[in-house]
């Protein structure tokens, strides 16, 4: 049985009744309009529903897998959370993994657990158990393509491939085990951007040096050397990536920018490029926007109890403006992107205001600034202005004709967001100042301020702990007489060695009440509105850090370089 059967067993819908169709309208995990949709693209296309639902982006590859677990009574199983045994990924070859799309678990006695995308291909069953000399049984889990994929690239690896290719490269002698008519340079390309998405880099620098081509990710905000490749090299890599990018192969000495986009791991993944001619070459940076790992639930992004409660009360003020602050790279757009998915409904008007639109929202109406053809941000809340929004979402407030219309638009009764660049929230007032804002008309339509960094979080598989010194007590505002346990990064296959593992958000929350608004009118400085916010219970982003550290969730070291601790507060 083939892959397409497999969905037959959850696409057997002719109908709009059909059982599977109905129970996912039934659980909520689409709507009948979108069940009426799939089915007239699945007529057109002759493709199976949960494929075309998949598709459309109307369910999740995860949630049709959940689905069909639960129509075939088998277990779905979470790759990511999976310990995998390395002597039965030997005994099962990459090349037969990929394949079968499956990937072992574990072997007890003669049951062998393992997960797959079609459990009903008995086809890959059965050159599984070739694999294995005893009679096994076959013990099949269910799990998503791009889980599966995952998989086998994070457990089985790519420096062998990638070495046979740049062989390939180097000799002329094409290895075509698999078939692949493809040039060794557009595999070789498809492979280090594969790579790079699957390992969660938000990155890819290319870098030419004197007699060698560096290659490096950035991973969690730092950045790390995954290869170095021969000079000779670097010519064909670069033509490709301009090629793939749509910029000019001929002009070797321009800044130029480019973009492009791949499906990998079953997910389609922007790339955005960025060339600028150095002394060893043109140097170039792709950067990829990854919708499945960007596009975050709220509770994912890491704030702590304390500071979700208070961004739930900022969304709940009908009307006025919430600012998030921080420096490039501190998360500022995935957390305003995160709290408009979670106020997008069928009943609410949002649209936004973005340069450029880094990823599309379902329900939302998303505009790209465009200044050269005089689409501004002023003049673009000018226009949406007119289009009968509940919600605006303007990227960035950067002048003073976007911070008037901003403020304009907060004053006739609508929710506004964006993003503001300064240190912290009690930066942001005196910001607004400089924009051209009147105090007396910031207070009472400013609704909160949001600060925030990304700090790398500790891996919880070996991570250690110990005693803070003297000096970390002193950083820790803590009594070096009675020192706390903190713990440290050791690293172990699970972080790559690094020690850590993804990141968390360090932040502080300011609600504007009316006392905090009568000191802004006042005019009033930076330590008389520290003092209010203190007086309601304000806890800055140093000792949300803290707290942190003290709970074992992030690195002293690593708050230090993101957080400024010598700073009061």
């Amino acid at each position: 049985m083939n892959q397409r059967q497999a969905l037959a067993i959850v696409d057997d819908e002719e109908q709009p009744s059909s059982l599977t169709g109905e129970r996912l309208v039934a659980t909520g995990a689409i709507t009948r309009d979108q069940l009426h949709i799939a089915l007239q693209e699945q007529r057109q296309s002759g493709a199976m529903l949960g494929a075309v639902l998949v598709r459309l982006g109307f369910l999740t590859e995860e949630t049709l897998a959940h689905v069909l677990a639960a129509r075939t009574g088998l277990q779905p199983v979470d790759l990511k959370c999976a310990t995998l045994d390395p002597a039965l990924l030997n005994r099962l070859p990459k090349d037969a993994a990929v394949r079968c799309r499956a990937v072992p678990l574990r072997l007890e006695g003669n049951t062998l657990d393992v997960a797959m995308e079609d459990p009903y291909d008995v086809l890959a069953m059965d050159e599984i158990r070739r694999y294995f000399p005893r009679p096994i049984d076959l013990a099949p889990h269910v799990a998503s393509r791009a889980a599966i994929d995952d998989a086998i690239h994070q457990h089985y690896g790519f420096a062998a491939t990638l070495d046979g290719l740049l062989q390939e490269m180097e000799t002329g002698q094409t290895e075509d085990a698999d078939g692949d008519w493809q040039h060794p340079v557009v595999r070789l390309v498809n492979m280090l951007l594969s790579d790079a998405a699957r390992r969660g880099a938000s990155d890819i620098h290319l870098e030419p040096e004197s007699s060698f081509v560096r290659v490096r990710y950035r991973i969690d905000g730092r950045l790390q050397q995954v290869r170095a490749l021969h000079r000779d090299h670097w010519p064909a890599l670069s033509h490709r990536l301009k090629i793939m990018a749509g910029m000019n192969i001929a002009d070797t000495r321009s800044i130029q920018d480019g973009r492009f986009q791949m499906q990998i791991g079953g997910g389609d993944i922007d790339f955005r490029v960025a060339i600028m001619p150095t002394v060893w070459g043109e140097n170039i940076v792709a950067r990829l926007l990854d919708h499945r790992r960007s596009l975050r639930p709220l509770p994912e992004l890491g704030f702590d109890n304390h500071n979700a409660i208070l961004l739930r009360r900022l969304m709940e003020r009908p009307q006025g403006i919430t600012l998030v602050t921080g420096p490039t790279g501190s998360g500022k757009t995935t957390t305003l992107y995160s709290l408009l998915r979670h106020l997008s409904a069928e009943d609410v008007n949002i649209a936004t205001l973005e340069e450029p639109v880094e990823f599309q929202l379902d329900l939302i109406r998303q505009t790209a600034v465009q200044e050269a053809q005089g689409l501004t941000f002023a003049a673009g809340v000018r226009g949406v202005l007119r289009m009968d929004p509940d919600i605006i979402f303007i990227g960035e407030v950067r002048d003073p004709d976007t911070a008037g219309m901003a403020l304009r638009a907060a004053m006739t009764g609508h929710q506004i967001y964006s993003t503001l660049h300064c240190i912290d929230v009690l930066g942001a007032v005196p910001r607004l100042v400089d924009l051209g804002l009147n105090p007396r008309v910031i207070a009472g339509n400013l609704n909160g301020l949001v600060a925030q960094r990304l700090v790398q979080k500790l891996c919880p598989h070996c991570k250690t702990w110990r005693s803070a010194t003297a000096e970390e007590c002193r950083v820790l505002r803590c009594d070096p007489r009675d020192p706390p346990d903190i713990a440290l990064p050791v690293g172990c296959a699970a972080c790559d060695q690094f020690g850590t593992k993804g990141r968390t958000v360090v932040a502080e929350i300011l609600p504007l009440t009316p006392e905090l608004d009568n000191l802004i009118a006042a005019e009033a400085g930076r330590v008389a509105l520290l003092k209010q916010a203190q007086a309601q219970g304000f806890r800055s982003m140093q000792q949300d850090g803290i707290a942190r550290v003290l709970a074992g969730d992030i690195a002293l070291a690593d708050l230090r370089r993101a957080v400024d601790m010598t700073r009061g507060a």
